[in-house]
């Protein structure tokens, strides 16, 4: 189980460092007219990087509270902000009609769950 969950926090911190970057650093414009960016032309310039900030906080706080064993506790509670995040997701993408980023989305949220579970409970880093 424990192998699971860092797999799982593995996986999703290159997802959120990868769409952190590039939410952060590639211009709206550019960001606007690949697929499943569309909602950043609605969306001011500065949300999409401090969303994109917090993306590259996220796949911080995934891993490294717990492999430096500073705050481990930090793992669960990024992985519940993440959930949040795309529940927020879902419901832009599903209001656009993009019912394949919906998918990922719920996937993403599904390996965060599990992962918020995991390290509350069975696999906490406190036990």
């Amino acid at each position: 189980m424990n192998l699971a969950l860092w797999i799982a926090a593995g996986l999703l911190a290159a997802v959120a460092l990868a769409g952190g970057i590039t939410k952060t650093f590639v211009p709206k414009e550019r960001l606007a007219a690949a697929p499943g960016g569309g909602w950043t032309g609605d969306a001011s310039a500065r949300f999409v990087k401090t969303l994109g900030v917090l993306e590259i906080l996220a796949a911080a706080g995934l891993i490294l509270p717990a492999a430096l064993d500073i705050a481990p506790v930090l793992v669960p509670v990024t992985a519940v902000c993440w959930v949040l995040l795309m529940i927020g997701a879902m419901i832009t993408h599903g209001r656009r009609g993009e019912a394949k980023f919906v998918m990922l989305n719920l996937i993403y949220l599904a390996l965060a769950a599990f992962i918020a579970w995991g390290r509350f409970g069975p696999e906490s880093f406190t036990g």
